[in-house]
């Protein structure tokens, strides 16, 4: 899992990245100060999981779970038991109390660990249409809606003509379940539904406002589905 830590006081932060280091099941990506510099790790590095200190400067860190969407998974670490109640009202995965020890901080991760694997999207296909698995419940799409799909770290964006769709999976997993005449990889990070193809133009395909860089890797791949004249 993806991790970050959010907290304005350097020998806490010190105490979870050394914690961090001894578990296998997550990777330290950013350690932040405040809230704005961790909103821009979250935007441009896909978090899975966030250790968050709620008294900061700033912003504290319920203000940031309430101004995150999609919300990571959270594990607060903080001295304030008095949020402990509020904080379960936005399905925190847990919280810890400082001083932290490792024993408390590994029992966090392997329930960290747990929603993760529980909450990878379950793809299904049924005739013309996905059952994809989005904030805890089973949405219906029509394969036929797609516009195209965008990697997004350990996430999958899928774009739709009326919606767009964030789900915990793996292009190879989606790319798996679609029709593989409809459907093709342009780019490392995207995959798109061919007759929803507007133009072509240089190294890139425009569908609806969306301009898409096509990858050397895939041209050969894209020209093979194109019905040229």
């Amino acid at each position: 899992m993806r991790t970050i830590v959010v907290d304005d006081d350097d020998l806490s932060r010190s105490v979870i990245e050394d914690l961090i280091a001894e578990s296998s099941d997550i990777e330290l990506i950013k350690s932040c100060e405040d809230p704005v510099e961790a909103f821009k790790a979250i935007k441009e590095e896909h978090i899975d999981l966030v250790f968050l200190d709620i008294e900061m400067p700033k912003m504290d860190g319920m203000e940031m779970i309430r101004s995150l969407n999609p919300l990571p998974q959270i594990i607060l670490v903080t001295s304030h038991t008095e949020y402990a109640l509020e904080s379960y009202e936005y399905d925190v995965t847990d919280f810890i109390q400082k001083p932290i020890t490792l024993p408390r901080f590994l029992k966090a991760v392997e329930k960290a660990k747990m929603r993760f694997e529980d909450n990878r999207a379950d793809i299904t296909t049924k005739d013309k249409t996905i059952f994809i698995k989005t904030d805890s419940k089973l949405v219906q799409i029509n394969t036929e809606d797609i516009l195209w799909i965008e990697a997004l770290g350990n996430y999958m964006r899928i774009f739709t003509q009326d919606d767009k769709f964030t789900i915990l999976s793996t292009m190879k997993d989606i790319v798996s379940k679609l029709p593989a005449d409809q459907f093709t990889r342009v780019h490392r990070s995207f995959v798109i539904r061919v007759d929803k193809i507007k133009s072509i133009e240089d190294n890139y395909i425009l569908i609806k406002d969306k301009q898409i860089s096509i990858g050397k890797a895939y041209k050969d791949e894209l020209s093979k589905k194109l019905n040229m004249l």
